[in-house]
């Protein structure tokens, strides 16, 4: 049983870590179900296990914390839903690498249902879209966006952490931080799409595509 969570305002990101961390080791303890946890932050920048300092640009601009997730620098903020995963990957197989690939292809079918093509690229943690409302890159390639962020870090082999896919933030936001040390691509939103697309719309979608995407766990 997976339990679902969402929490009105804004959610401090010390309480979150703290949360998932015991909710993390209950699970692992046989103590608690599986959780999936939906928030949004204050305005802030986290650095994952991979962050380079230099992209960090703007590191007065809002708070900075660092994680032990995996990844680099990201952003979180109002209009972004952060989708915080807490399952157990002892009954639904230890790989990691597996489970990454669920995650993304979670944000994808979820993309779906509001007629958006997310992609993902070799060497780019994330899910895109290729912008073809934009001109060309220099190198006549057509430019792509990132419109989610993934990173997770496991313990027991009980995931915490988790996904982040931009409804409505403040694009602008992301401009203190070179966003997971990639220079040559932007960040997008939903509502950036041109998507009337509410946060309440995007959690329905999560739910319904969550059990099709992480299926039956092992009893």
């Amino acid at each position: 049983m997976v339990d679902w969570t969402v929490s009105e305002g804004l959610t401090p990101y010390p309480e979150a870590v703290a949360l998932m961390e015991q909710r993390a080791a209950d699970i692992a303890a046989g103590q608690a179900d599986e959780l999936v946890w939906l928030v949004e932050h204050p305005p802030l920048y986290t650095a994952g296990t991979s962050a380079n300092s230099a992209d960090l640009v703007d590191p007065d601009r809002f708070p900075v914390f660092d994680t032990k997730r995996g990844g680099q620098y990201t952003y979180h903020g109002p209009g972004q839903r952060v989708v915080y995963v807490m399952l157990d990957l002892n009954k639904r197989g230890r790989d990691v690498r597996c489970f990454v690939r669920q995650l993304e292809a979670w944000v994808i079918e979820t993309l779906a249902e509001f007629n958006v093509r997310g992609e993902i690229r070799p060497g780019r943690v994330g899910v895109w879209v290729v912008r073809d409302d934009k001109p060309l890159t220099a190198t006549g390639a057509k430019p792509e966006d990132k419109v989610a962020a993934i990173g997770i870090r496991l313990r027991k082999w009980v995931s915490f952490h988790g996904i982040s896919i931009n409804v409505e933030p403040d694009l602008d936001h992301f401009g203190g931080i070179v966003p997971c040390g990639i220079t040559e691509h932007g960040v997008t939103s939903l509502v950036d799409l041109g998507l009337p697309v509410s946060m309440d719309d995007l959690d329905v979608a999560l739910r319904r595509t969550f059990d099709q995407t992480f299926g039956d766990i092992e009893t």
